[in-house]
């Protein structure tokens, strides 16, 4: 290749993966499209400082033509996403691979960006798993001896891969010396390494777009599935994209997205807990009128996050789009009064969801697929989906989304304690390569630890008052800190603690945390320390 260049070490079964194929439709890709992308992040920090000095985020004027039409519509559901009642989500590799698809689930969310680390053997690696199931030869022992294998009783769940954002680059893979973006690397080694197979067994590469901001960026993502097809001679529809409406920007151009895509669209999701993260992000320095409560009382039913899940529904079906619902992050647990709380609030999450339009929802165990199930098919029996059901009752307008201000809740020093630890625990797992962390019976993914951070720092620099009386400072935050990096040593034992990525992870963490100039996202700088 004339100017592309892989600089991360070649493993066993790599070049099934980094093919000539593979690394030129990302040589075409970068070069075609990541001047814009830069172009795009810019127009992102641009809109941010915009926001930090008092501008608000409405619905586009200029695109209100698109909105107003109402003949357009997004291109039917695909073989395998007819049904979509409940989606597992979870990383590529080889165990999770194996329980997702077997789990019973409709379909399964291959993860490739918040519950993975981008090492390079996860990236590549991640990749061989996905195409060994395609396949139907994946198998796992693990070092305790027990075996891993797919079911041939039920039918394996529909795979959809979600690549990294926008914003995250590849540094192992450049181009002219440029790195390249880490989403379309994910996207192209997927599309040519299994996008036919999938193909060939009726189905289509599909995929999860996250991190978006805004309808020209999924344009962006428009034109790569455009080029990649016709390079590969696919024909072009054949890909089918889901949006996670997860950043606040977007919520105001939903429709715009959708239309973006329209040939390629499977519908939107809603992706609650780092939408939460872009709402702190982008009103951090707005004063105490857009200070959330701690993250845990921020339910789905407080006005901005229920104005939020409302429009989404609204908009998907009177475009004939999936609304897909947001993370149950619950999982089992081997106390019975724990477990018992745990799946009445998934039950309820599920029913909320099901009974106000969506298609479907996401859990993040195995264990929780059938309650999830159950609260759907007691609102759609047979019907796949309930995508005619248009919510013409649903209105909301702009302040609707943007009202923060209403959020019950307080702050606590229980809750500056939990983002401090839980942050710190999952940074630390990020590090040693491993993106899904089961940390007080929830899965957590990056999204926990930028909410966390992103709290503490908003918290810090808006001077909050928490319910006890104390003033958020720099001396309490490292105050805290230090108890609760010392509660977790005494937990997992000091081998245990000096062995692992702790001191790096507390370090980041209070960097993120403490920095006078907020960093958009931490897995940039955590990025930076990875091999």
């Amino acid at each position: 290749m004339s100017g592309i260049q892989v600089t991360g070490p070649l493993h066993d079964r790599y070049d099934e993966v980094l093919t000539p194929t593979a690394l030129d439709l990302i040589e075409r890709l970068h070069r075609e499209l990541n001047p814009r992308r830069l172009e795009l992040l810019q127009r992102r920090a641009e809109r941010t400082a915009a926001l930090a000095a008092g501008a608000d985020l409405d619905f586009l004027a200029e695109t209100e033509p698109v909105r107003d039409d109402g003949s357009w519509q997004v291109a039917p559901p695909a073989p395998g996403l007819e049904d979509r009642r409940v989606e597992i989500t979870g990383p590529t590799d080889r165990k999770m691979t194996i329980n997702a698809l077997n789990s019973g689930a409709k379909v399964w969310l291959a993860d490739q960006e918040d519950a993975n680390t981008p090492l390079w053997e996860n990236v590549v690696g991640g990749q061989l798993n996905l195409s060994d199931a395609i396949d139907g030869t994946i198998e796992f022992t693990s070092p305790e001896g027990k075996h891993y294998a797919l079911r041939t009783e039920q039918p394996l769940a529909t795979i959809v891969v979600r690549p990294r954002g926008w914003h995250l680059p590849e540094k192992h893979i450049t181009v002219d010396d440029e790195p390249t973006s880490g989403g379309l690397v994910d996207f192209a080694l997927y599309l040519a390494t299994s996008g036919q197979k999938q193909i060939d067994r009726g189905q289509g590469p599909y995929f999860y777009l996250a991190k978006m901001e805004s309808h020209l960026e999924a344009r962006l993502w428009n034109d790569a599935f455009v080029l990649a097809q016709e390079a590969l001679g696919i024909p072009r529809g054949t890909i089918r994209a889901t949006v996670l409406i997860e950043t606040f920007p977007a919520a105001f151009e939903m429709e715009e997205i959708l239309y973006e895509l329209r040939e390629h669209s499977a519908g939107l999701n809603a992706g609650r807990w780092d939408y939460m993260f872009s709402v702190i992000k982008n009103y951090r320095t707005r004063g105490a009128d857009y200070v959330l409560p701690d993250r845990n009382s921020v339910t789905m039913t407080v006005p901005f996050m229920r104005a939020y899940t409302e429009l989404l529904v609204r908009t998907c079906h009177q475009r004939g789009a999936h609304a897909i619902g947001g993370m149950a992050a619950f999982i089992p647990s081997r106390d019975p009064e724990v477990n018992e709380a745990a799946f009445a609030k998934v039950r309820d999450d599920k029913t909320r969801e099901a009974g106000d339009g969506f298609d479907g929802s996401w859990v993040a165990h195995p264990g929780m697929v059938e309650v999830c199930r159950e609260a759907f098919t007691a609102v759609l029996g047979d019907r796949p989906n309930q995508i005619d059901r248009t919510r013409d009752d649903v209105q909301v307008s702009a302040e609707d989304l943007r009202d923060i201000a209403s959020t019950p809740g307080e702050v606590t020093e229980a809750g500056l304690r939990s983002n401090v630890s839980v942050g710190i625990q999952y940074l630390a797992a990020w590090l040693g390569g491993t993106g899904a962390v089961g940390i007080n019976n929830l899965m957590e993914d990056a999204a926990t630890a930028e909410i966390s951070r992103s709290q503490v720092w908003q918290w810090l620099h808006t001077k909050v008052e928490l319910s006890d009386g104390q003033q958020v400072t720099r001396e309490l935050v490292e105050r805290v800190i230090d108890e609760e990096c010392a509660a977790i040593e005494q937990k997992i034992g000091t081998h245990a603690f000096a062995g692992g990525h702790w001191a790096e992870a507390r370090a980041t963490f209070t960097e993120l945390a403490l920095a006078d100039h907020y960093i958009d996202f931490l897995t940039l700088p955590a990025y930076e320390q990875m091999p």
